[in-house]
């Protein structure tokens, strides 16, 4: 019995932080947790950009709508269900992911929420649980589950370290050079034969 968790941004869907620091001009939106490993330091940095400039949950959303999976995501996630079941664990939020999981067929999704008042300014962020990904590997292996999980950041490598594979999919030098236990790829087709390769079960392309 074997699981496929893979994270959202930057495997499935473009990091959208990235898309929305694109649209409004403020580089300092940019930074993921590629650049800063700690996710509470890197949202405090969020909320109070956007409260410097004004900018909330619509106008996130707004972006968000405009924004597509990644080039053969859609079929590497077919390819996947049809082989594992496949849950996404992610330091998105709900209020974000809509548009785009419709876009994939909507797999299981585990991340956060945001706050928002009734202007819809961004006031705070409530995490489901501390750590995650990796708490939901260890989860998965209490229910006697065999994970094999992908990611592309510093706040995957807790679950790929706690999961039975662990897969660096389009991670930037700095990661792999940092992790060089995960083998690293960079293409669906490749990310496809690691999935085969850590498999206990006889399963083809």
């Amino acid at each position: 019995m074997e699981l496929a968790c893979l994270d959202l941004e930057g495997v499935l869907i473009p990091e959208i932080w990235i898309g929305f620091a694109e649209k409004t001009g403020i580089d300092e939106l940019r930074a993921t947790t590629r650049d800063i490993p700690d996710y509470d330091v890197l949202m405090k940095q969020r909320l109070g950009l956007l409260a410097q400039h004004q900018l909330g949950l619509p106008d996130i959303q707004e972006v968000i709508a405009t924004m597509a999976p990644l080039e053969g995501a859609h079929d590497f996630v077919k390819w996947l269900k049809e082989r594992f079941q496949v849950i996404i664990l992610s330091d998105t939020f709900y209020e974000f992911s809509q548009p785009l999981m419709r876009q994939l067929d909507f797999p299981t999704l585990f991340c956060h929420r945001l706050i928002a008042d009734e202007s819809g300014a961004i006031v705070d962020y409530k995490l489901r649980q501390a750590d995650p990904k990796r708490q939901c590997v260890k989860a998965f292996h209490g229910l006697n589950f065999r994970v094999i999980a992908a990611g592309d950041s510093y706040n995957d490598t807790t679950m790929l370290s706690e999961a039975d594979a662990g897969i660096l999919f389009k991670a930037p030098d700095n990661v792999i050079e940092e992790f060089p236990q995960f083998p690293a790829v960079h293409s669906y087709e490749d990310l496809k034969a690691e999935f085969l390769k850590a498999s206990e079960r006889q399963l083809s392309l």
